[in-house]
């Protein structure tokens, strides 16, 4: 940093001594000793400082760049799971549909499901009685009529 030599360094110290005097010279050495000790910890610590709060940026800069990833995925399962409630309610309406075609031909069995059945232990009533013999077949959806 300075372009001191050792020819320079041994010139001050001639100069302080014939300054500062051979009794005084060894305390001046120990203040001005202590002094920079001080300088160094100060510049150790304003370092330290600096390096640490380039850290807390880099810490900052990652957790916002998490925050998004995460709000860019909470915001995709959010589409997709609304798409598949979509298609769930899609598929539902038609079965619905579907099932509203052939109600016509299924309104008596419906009445006479929908009757309350007598428990076993009443008079004439049986548990066979109650169950109808054959249940009306659900409409199917297209490519499905095999199964």
């Amino acid at each position: 940093m300075f372009d001191i030599g050792f020819s320079e360094l041994v010139i001050v110290a001639v100069v302080a001594l014939i300054v500062i005097g051979p009794e005084r010279l060894p305390k001046a050495a120990r203040t001005l000793g202590h002094l920079f000790g001080r300088l160094q910890r100060y510049v150790n610590d304003v370092k330290s400082d600096i390096s640490r709060e380039l850290e807390l940026d880099e810490l900052r800069k990652l957790q916002k760049q998490m925050q998004t990833a995460a709000s860019d995925l909470k915001s995709t399962v959010e589409g997709a799971a609304r798409d598949v409630e979509t298609g769930a309610r899609d598929v539902e309406r038609q079965l619905n549909e579907g099932a509203a075609d052939n109600m016509p031909a299924r309104d008596a069995d419906a009445a006479r499901m929908a009757e309350p059945a007598p428990l076993p232990n009443e008079p004439g009533g049986e548990l066979a009685d109650a169950v109808p013999a054959e249940l009306p077949r659900q409409p199917s959806l297209p490519g499905f009529e095999k199964i």
